[in-house]
């Protein structure tokens, strides 16, 4: 017998740590290979983890709600046979040294940042009670004092605070009367002599904020929630955001799709949309103009070698995924068709890998889907361009012909262009989009597939 660690897998540069969410096997389970032990959750994705492995779980290393760092050993299976499979011992110093450099930076950049930003750094070990490392987190990132920490009553067992309870204190601004009353260092007659708090049906919050009735209802963000909130305003206040709108006519590719759709769905077993149409020519569009497929880092540009185009999607609970469509310049339209199926299904299902949401260079979002004829998003940093996709409608139009100018009825969308005016200007812009419509517009209707 021997044993194998399985350890929280890299997943992505810009990705140091998750927060273990769920446990699918009990110990003393069998396991099976590629079979998930435990689900994860990050500020991009939902994902599980599979077993790399055939043996009986043993050992778990942390517990729901605990953050876990890239690397680090969450389970220890037992495993038969001969061949040893210790992975503490078989992995190389370079790769050790990757990790740790890895979680060293995210560290330094986290403190970093809080520093910045005067995010209190209370010391919450002086403490007899147990909180995760999630549970911390969250109070130091929203500024609560070792004294309210102490104060908040845990749902957990044997009393530990919860995710949910530090997040329903987070969202009451600290107003939560029970956390007061158990508070185990408050004497009763100290209680006694201090007037019970009332609270009205019309409770106001701090100057500024928006009042609560009694009727209305409160619910606390989701971590995943509260961390996209972020990054939204955290563009907006770093980008100088410009828009650039474009109408579209789609006739062709409209009549195109509504010809080949049947066809093609027979002999590859996949649906043809129109949004592989859009991905080809922003690919193109991107080829022609690199430099709207770059990053700003400080006062430097990168430009990028590859061209990844990120795909928005809205999830069923309100939050946002954005899986990545790798080197999209390369793929030709049945390829690209089956990526963006298989990316759109398992971002409803939650089953998209962490390296899946990484390393994009664009992104796209399409506002059509929900029925907007045009939008204004915000730019998915670092990147430096955003496009989103209008509703098609059929409306009258001007057609130019040899014999004169008639109206006639055409297929028409806009595209609306975001992009980071410290470093593309007006022209860049405005050039990009118009590419991509000319591409669209130029749609051979007798092309194959």
């Amino acid at each position: 017998m021997s044993k194998f660690e399985l350890k929280l897998p890299r997943m992505g540069e810009s990705v140091a740590e998750a927060t273990l969410t769920t446990w699918l096997k009990e110990v003393g389970d069998t396991i099976e290979m590629d079979e998930p032990i435990f689900e994860i959750a990050t500020d991009k994705v939902d994902s599980e983890v599979p077993s790399e492995v055939e043996g009986i779980l043993i050992e778990k290393r942390y517990e729901v709600d605990d953050v876990i760092k890239v690397g680090d050993v969450v389970a220890v299976i037992e495993i038969s046979g001969n061949t040893e499979m210790d992975t503490s011992e078989d992995e190389t110093d370079e790769d050790e040294g990757v990790a740790e450099e890895m979680v060293a930076a995210a560290e330094h950049a986290m403190v970093k940042a809080k520093d910045t930003v005067g995010i209190p750094t209370a010391d919450y070990s002086a403490s007899d009670r147990f909180y995760s490392p999630l549970v911390k987190n969250i109070a130091k990132e929203e500024g609560i004092s070792f004294e309210q920490l102490e104060a908040i009553v845990g749902t957990g067992k044997e009393g530990r605070v919860t995710k949910n309870d530090i997040l329903a204190f987070v969202s009451n601004n600290g107003e939560i009367a029970t956390a007061v009353a158990h508070k185990p260092e408050v004497k009763k007659e100290t209680v006694e002599e201090q007037p019970r708090e009332v609270i009205s049906p019309v409770t106001e919050k701090q100057e500024g904020q928006t009042k609560v009735t009694g009727g209305d209802e409160l619910t606390p963000m989701t971590r995943m929630g509260k961390l996209i909130a972020k990054h939204m305003t955290d563009s907006v206040s770093t980008s100088a955001h410009v828009q650039s709108f474009i109408e579209v006519d789609v006739t062709n590719i409209v009549n195109w799709r509504n010809k080949m759709k049947n066809a093609f769905e027979q002999r590859e077993g996949e649906k043809l949309t129109f949004t592989p149409i859009f991905m080809e020519a922003i690919a193109k569009a991107l080829k022609k103009y690199p430099m709207m497929n770059i990053s700003v880092q400080g006062d430097a540009i990168i430009k990028k070698k590859n061209i990844n185009i990120g795909m928005a999607a809205a999830l069923s609970d309100g939050n946002l995924i954005v899986p990545v469509i790798k080197n999209a310049d390369q793929l030709n339209l049945v390829g690209m068709a089956k990526v963006v199926n298989d990316l759109a299904y398992r971002s409803r299902n939650n089953t998209l890998k962490p390296d899946e949401v990484q390393e994009g260079t664009y992104t796209v979002t399409n506002v059509g889907t929900f029925g907007s004829v045009f939008g204004t998003p915000i730019i998915n940093q670092p990147q430096v361009g955003i496009m989103a996709l209008g509703a098609i409608r059929k409306i009258p139009a001007v057609i130019e012909t040899e014999e004169g100018d008639f109206i006639g009825v055409r297929s028409k969308m806009y595209l609306s262009h975001s992009y980071d005016h410290r470093v593309v200007n007006g022209a860049l812009g405005s050039m990009f989009a118009k590419t991509v419509a000319d591409y669209l517009e130029a749609w051979d209707v007798n092309r194959e597939i």
